[in-house]
């Protein structure tokens, strides 16, 4: 396959990122300093995805670090962790990361010096980086044999290596299964009003050497209809105790579907994705934005001025509609909560052992 996706880079202390709102057309990397520029890039969408978006908060808190004063060092953290916290409230990975450095400050001495702290928020930076691409790779060896099997595969807007530290969730299922030889054409939908699958997933699985192709969010009924589609995998910003899943919007139509069509729906969901603390769909909080997104087009108004828009970022598909959840340690089915309770209990014992 096609040389690897690289979206997050740590390079001299500085935080280096793919910006994503240039492709498919041009390969720009941006160099950061700091909490206030990285959030700012997870806002406007330089860097998107829950796992990636992460894994460049941690980064930017050890960046941050250096930045702490002798003898402040908690009161510091928390108001870099709360710039953090503010920039995208949908993605749990965000405040998963924020937990894990935490948890690290908290570990050390009053006294330790600035430069000792930053050293080690960059180790767990680091840790949280390279795990997030073994456990995608986990991911994709668990999912592989779900897809690919009876026909083509269904995702929705960008759950590649572009929306993780480097290999993908949904779309790991989808390479790990090319990789094992199983052949089948992939498609995406474009993802209005963002357009992620339109210019992010079709360029990766072009890059990888996988058939796409693209369709509008409109014609993905036709495709249910005329096409034989095998399976859905699509990934997932927050998936609550329950097994309800916050995605990208437009998921949840896709998951009725597929219910109705008679094929399954999976989630690709690292650990870190999973709130355990958040009951139910109806309390993951929905991500409202801005009104150009849907009227303009390539900075060019497409809509009539003066109406209203309505931009929520994500939808919840209903867990009665998902077939089954990926994650690193396998395939959870059936009670959904229960098996959902096991896996971050695990990858919470792997951690704190």
């Amino acid at each position: 396959m096609a040389a690897e996706v690289r979206p997050i880079l740590w390079k001299g202390r500085r935080l280096v990122l793919l910006d994503q709102r240039k492709l498919p057309a041009r390969e720009i990397y941006i160099t950061y300093q700091g909490v206030r520029d990285t959030a700012r890039a997870i806002k406007q969408m330089v860097v998107r995805g829950a796992p990636a978006i992460g894994v460049a908060a941690a980064y930017a808190l050890a960046m941050e670090g250096r930045r702490f004063r002798d003898g402040r060092l908690t009161d510091d953290f928390e108001r870099a962790a709360a710039v953090m916290a503010a920039a995208r409230p949908t993605a749990v990975n965000l405040q998963w990361a924020i937990e894990a450095q935490r948890a690290v400050v908290a570990s050390l001495d009053p006294g330790t010096k600035p430069a000792s702290v930053a050293r080690r928020m960059e180790q767990e930076a680091r840790r949280i980086h390279a795990g997030d691409i073994a456990v995608n790779r986990l991911i994709g060896s668990h999912g592989a044999r779900l897809v690919g099997n009876k026909g083509d595969v269904v995702t929705h807007c960008n759950a590649g290596a572009l929306a993780t530290a480097g290999y993908g969730t949904a779309l790991g299922v989808i390479r790990a299964a090319w990789s094992d030889g199983r052949r089948f054409g992939v498609f995406a939908t474009e993802t209005r009003p963002y357009m992620q699958g339109a210019r992010l997933t079709s360029w990766e699985l072009k890059k990888l050497g996988i058939p796409v192709t693209l369709v509008t969010d409109s014609m993905i009924g036709h495709v249910f209809q005329n096409v034989g589609v095998g399976a859905v995998v699509v990934g997932t910003d927050r998936t609550a105790a329950n097994g309800d899943v916050a995605n990208k919007i437009g998921t949840y139509p896709i998951a009725v579907l597929a219910r109705r069509h008679g094929v399954p729906f999976y989630v690709a969901a690292p650990t870190s994705s999973i709130d355990i603390d958040c009951p139910d769909g109806d309390h993951i909080p929905i991500e409202q934005r801005g009104a150009d997104e849907v009227t303009h087009v390539g900075g060019r108004r497409i809509a009539t001025e003066g109406i209203d828009v309505l931009n929520p970022a994500f939808d919840v598909t209903p867990a009665e509609l998902v077939t089954g959840i990926i994650t690193e340690y396998g395939v959870v089915r059936g009670n959904l909560a229960r098996g959902l309770e096991r896996a971050v209990k695990r990858a919470r014992r792997e951690r704190s052992g």
